[in-house]
């Protein structure tokens, strides 16, 4: 005992002395001379000897800070020895905590724990339905916009959510992250016989299975919900994995509510938990650990225990996390609150932050979301818009000096693009044509299952957010599926949404399909606009239109008929709806083929461009369709561009045809090079609503340029059309040149 004190007592003499020792350097060095700080370069002139004294007090502080750190070891050892080895201090968090204490949350020297800049980051997101995969790209969007460290996400999903998160991250094809899937239908028999009265349903118990969900050869793994929002690189998050003692395997912040205090109301119940207990909404599992301390059966055997007498869960998976804890609390490292700020209702969230720097995680736990009360919620709210609309493109940034594993796709594009003359004329349109746009297939609900119907049909079509206007009418003139593209940029997409939610037609139509295909480059992709559309219908036929367009009152039901009745099953044929157009923006709609006649008789409706492209929709043969009572055949010409319906398997429009001009023509082309027949419906009509001119096609008519390359696009599409068909592709090659 008396030599632990004499180690203290040289400790605290030591401690002194250096102290004295730094003062004094600091006076010296950051006297004022003439008023000016010697702190800045000594000034030409000065005496050697400064320079002297300053070496040797630096040797003597470096002397003493020897001894000090002596001392230390000494005095650890001593105190090692007097409490039988057992540490005085446990290996607890970021605040100094002991497990399971109710102290602050922060420190005031926390320990320093680095992140390699090329260290790959794992990130584990149940994800399910279309709301939760539109509510995850902002997520994504936080953490790439702060990241600095290789990612590699890894989803749960449904089958919704993988085909629509899979195609996005393909087509986002940002550097240095990678993406793996899992199938949540697999893990659903582990979680189903579990009781939850939550909203996120079975898919709120997901993350109880991660340790098998996930690669045995993933050691640790940060987990997030879908409306968490990042406002610092996650990297640092990562770094807490290096604070966990031996035992802890989850880390967690506390719960910022008093929900598992149970006095939010008379009679609450809540599952049993630690204090405040814990909220999931942002995991730090240690998956290596977990597994070897039997995770599953340690899980299940609490959840079927509580469940004797809770009979459901309330809160999801976070009920049973805390019902373990609240077992063996030695399992959690507590997470600063900072890391899960919770925006629910009853939130204590304001005591984790004073400065805006204190913000590390946003979480929405809420059902309220947005508008959820809050005395900062406006800040709040404008951090999460910031990203909700944040032009994702921007986010296709290299990790320079970190090794990026091969992807074909973006080096083939990569070589593409180097393969590109910048001296052509035509350089613009060939950049646009290998530009890889994101894009968010079915970007609002979409419900509609595809009957075992040989003659259903979908509406197909594209448009920029100067159409919008036109889906509401569309809608009112079409009951069945529509698959529609939407070039927008990500602002746009978000007002479209609202739009969408507002509107009393849109929002009770649930087979409608959205397509976001987002902008990027400076001409209107429109054949790229129709593949996507196309590609995601799920009926056996598709009407190819234009979104100007309003279909006759119940097309949709005489086109199935027209393909049972034509058998169209067993031929190949396209069947042509004759466009009509008007000028005025009113128009009392015909009802029927006589009504029509009568106006086009009167002058209030024309056969479609007529007056400025005759060539386009002439081989319609308008004449005979005004007495025709079946379907008769026409042949194909140049520049015909009807509007058609075809089978799903049709061939798709050639994309290197951008803003105006040749776009629908060389669809029409090819389908005639693969023999279809083009048969003109006798009873179905379409009309064209007014609207003012596109941009492209003020360009394709004031710019020679514009049309000398659109020319050129022509010829190289007659060669490639000659390449795959043959002899059979020279009339139009002979065609063209005899125009």
């Amino acid at each position: 005992m008396l030599r632990s004190w004499r180690v203290k007592l040289k400790l605290l003499l030591a401690t002194v002395t250096l102290a004295v020792l730094l003062s004094w350097l600091y006076l010296f060095v950051g006297s004022l001379e003439y008023g000016r700080f010697l702190l800045l370069p000594p000034c030409l002139g000065e005496q050697p000897s400064r320079d002297v004294e300053r070496e040797a007090l630096a040797s003597r502080v470096r002397r003493v800070e020897e001894e000090n750190q002596q001392l230390r070891l000494q005095l650890s050892q001593v105190q090692a020895e007097g409490s039988d080895g057992n540490p005085q201090w446990g290996a607890s968090a970021e605040d100094g905590d002991p497990p399971g204490g109710e102290g602050s949350n922060r420190t005031a020297c926390p320990k320093q724990r680095t992140v390699h800049k090329c260290e790959l980051l794992h990130v584990a997101i149940v994800c399910a339905g279309h709301n939760a995969s539109r509510d995850v790209v902002t997520l994504v969007k936080s953490i790439l916009f702060h990241r600095k460290n290789p990612l590699h996400f890894h989803f749960i999903t449904d089958s919704v959510a993988h085909q629509i998160l899979q195609t996005l991250f393909q087509s986002w094809m940002v550097p240095s992250v990678h993406v793996s899937f899992y199938n949540a239908d697999d893990l659903k028999p582990e979680v189903s016989w579990i009781p939850n009265k939550h909203y996120s349903g079975i898919y709120g118990l997901m993350k109880l299975t991660l340790t098998k969900a996930l690669p045995s050869s993933l050691s640790k793994v940060i987990v997030l919900d879908t409306d968490i929002t990042f406002a610092t690189d996650i990297a640092e998050l990562w770094a807490v994995f290096g604070k966990f003692s031996d035992k802890q395997v989850i880390g967690l912040v506390e719960n910022q509510s008093d929900w598992y205090l149970g006095n939010l109301w008379k009679n609450h119940k809540p599952w049993p938990a630690l204090g405040r207990g814990f909220n999931t909404g942002v995991i730090l599992l240690l998956l290596d650990r977990l597994r070897r301390l039997g995770w599953e059966q340690m899980w299940r055997l609490t959840a079927e225990r509580e469940l004797m007498s809770m009979l459901s869960t309330s809160l999801a998976d976070q009920d049973i996390f805390n019902a373990v804890i609240k077992q063996d609390p030695a399992l959690v490292y507590r997470l600063p609150c900072f890391w899960n700020v919770q925006l629910s209702d009853h939130t204590r969230s304001e005591q984790c932050y004073t400065e805006v720097s204190d913000l590390k995680v946003i979480h929405w736990n809420s059902p309220k979301k947005l508008r959820v009360k809050n005395k900062h919620v406006e800040f709040f709210r404008n951090l999460y818009l910031t990203f909700l609309e944040y032009d994702g493109n921007l986010l296709r940034r290299e990790l320079f000096g970190c090794a990026s594993l091969p992807s074909p796709p973006s080096d083939q594009l990569q070589q593409a693009l180097e393969e590109l003359d910048e001296d052509d004329p035509c350089y613009d349109f060939r950049r646009q044509h290998l530009t890889e746009h994101r894009v968010h297939l079915f970007f609002l609900q979409y419900e509609f299952l595809a009957l075992p119907n040989p003659t259903d049909v979908t509406l197909v079509a594209q448009l920029s957010m100067d159409r919008l206007q036109m889906l509401e009418a569309i809608c009112k003139h079409w009951a069945g599926p529509i698959s529609l593209a939407l070039y927008m940029s990500d602002a746009e997409a978000q007002q479209f949404l609202r739009y969408a939610q507002a509107s009393e037609v849109l929002s009770a139509r649930r087979n409608v399909a959205y397509h976001i295909v987002y902008k990027e480059g400076q001409f209107y992709p429109i054949n790229l606009l129709r593949n996507v559309a196309l590609a995601n219908t799920q009926t056996p036929y598709v009407f190819l239109t234009d979104i100007d367009f309003l279909p006759m009152y119940g097309l949709y039901d005489y086109l199935r008929n027209s393909i049972q009745q034509l058998e169209l099953p067993q031929r190949k044929a396209a069947l042509i709806v004759p466009a009509f157009e008007t000028l005025h923006y009113r128009l009392t709609f015909p009802k029927s083929k006589a009504e029509l006649l009568s106006m086009l008789d009167m002058g209030s409706l024309y056969t479609f461009r007529y007056h400025v492209w005759p060539k386009g929709h002439a081989p319609t043969d308008y004449a005979k369709w005004r007495t025709a009572t079946v379907p008769y055949r026409v042949a194909w010409q140049p520049d015909f561009e009807p509007y058609v319906v075809v089978r799903r398997d049709c061939p798709k429009y050639d994309q290197r045809f951008v803003g105006f001009g040749w776009n629908k023509v060389s669809h029409i082309m090819e389908l005639d090079a693969q023999e279809y027949e083009l048969l003109v419906l006798p009873n179905a009509f379409m009309i064209h609503m007014p609207h003012a001119p596109s941009f492209d096609i003020s360009k394709f008519r004031l710019s020679a340029g514009y049309r000398g390359c659109l020319q050129t696009l022509r010829e190289e599409f007659h060669q490639d059309l000659s390449r795959r068909y043959g002899a059979a592709a020279l009339k139009y090659l002979t065609a063209e040149r005899s125009l």
